[in-house]
């Protein structure tokens, strides 16, 4: 009885691994690096699908990167510690969060020009997202476990959301819902955008210290990536229950969802994006570990051409990776 088992085990591993090899040769592989100015820090990318330009963080500044050439376009610069960035397209205006300066630098999207700085009341806002059912931009403060909340049109703080906790990435349906991450709570936030309050609060277990989130719209599945456990857990939005948690790489920060082909990409600090297939609402499996770069540990999924970019500095120069679907 132990032999066969201990055969059955072996045959299991190397099943396993020759799936993953087969994966990781046909899904994506590296396509090219673009380089850019500088070195420094980094945190979000960002990409407006709309006018096809990528938004990059990097230290005090924004780089924009056009989409078609993969070229350079602008830099949006002298902030003081840049973090997120989000695009409200129906009121033509950018909004970075800028943490080093507690607050949130408003640009316009055609010709990348400032256009307002606006003081938010909380403290070091690091994720921002635009929320266009209730027009409004949410700015996430790490350091006051709140967010605030500013008008996308009239450009005015208008309150805040008490979050009980620190707050990491976080994702509007586009139906009144905002999804938030509490790293220190490894829990789930359900935010009323125009009521501007927390209504719901889901424990992640098995997760610990939850960053990056992604949407499915259609099965109402959060993909909350965790660096503690090393994992990706699935929560059913509509009961707060985890469905699935995922094995993924160490040192994660990000993860996009590819409704068109059902992937999931978690960006992971040490050199690895884990690409995921969803094969339905409650199943998934992993189909590829993608090589990348130590640090790449966020990424912006284009939903038209399907590649993925991920952000790192070399130690002399900072880079974007892209990676592209065979």
């Amino acid at each position: 009885m132990k032999k066969l088992l201990a055969v059955s085990l072996l045959f299991g591993c190397l099943s396993y691994g020759t799936t993953s090899l087969a994966q990781e040769k046909e899904l994506y592989s590296y396509d090219k690096t673009i380089d850019l100015p500088g070195a420094g820090s980094y945190d979000y990318l960002y990409i407006d699908q709309e006018n096809k330009k990528l938004y990059v963080s990097h230290g005090s500044a924004v780089n924009v990167i056009d989409l078609i050439n993969e070229k350079l376009v602008a830099t949006i610069g002298d902030m003081k510690k840049v973090h997120g960035i989000a695009i409200a397209n129906k009121e033509g205006k950018g909004f970075i969060s800028d943490g080093g300066a507690n607050a949130v630098v408003v640009f316009d999207i055609k010709t990348y020009d400032k256009i307002a700085t606006v003081p938010v009341s909380g403290k070091k806002p690091d994720a921002v997202i635009y929320d266009a059912y209730s027009n409004r931009i949410f700015a996430f403060n790490g350091g006051s476990d709140n967010a605030s909340v500013i008008d996308a049109a009239t450009l005015k703080e208008v309150g805040t959301v008490e979050l009980g906790g620190g707050p990491e990435f976080a994702v509007s349906d586009g139906k009144g819902k905002i999804y938030n991450n509490l790293e220190d709570k490894s829990s789930l936030n359900v935010i009323d955008s125009k009521a501007m309050k927390v209504i719901n609060t889901y424990p992640l277990s098995p997760c610990g210290g939850p960053t990056g989130i992604a949407f499915d719209a259609a099965s109402k599945r959060t993909f909350s990536v965790c660096r503690e456990n090393k994992g990706m857990t699935v929560t059913d939005v509509t009961t707060g229950k985890v469905v699935a948690t995922i094995p993924i790489g160490g040192g994660v920060d990000a993860v996009a969802y590819d409704a068109a082909t059902n992937l999931i990409f978690c960006s992971n600090g040490d050199a690895t994006t884990t690409i995921i297939k969803q094969e339905s609402a409650d199943k998934y499996s992993v189909v590829q570990i993608l090589k990348t770069q130590t640090k790449a540990k966020t990424l912006a999924l284009d939903k038209v051409t399907h590649k993925i970019y991920l952000s790192y500095n070399d130690g002399a120069n900072f880079k974007v990776l892209v990676y592209k679907m065979n």
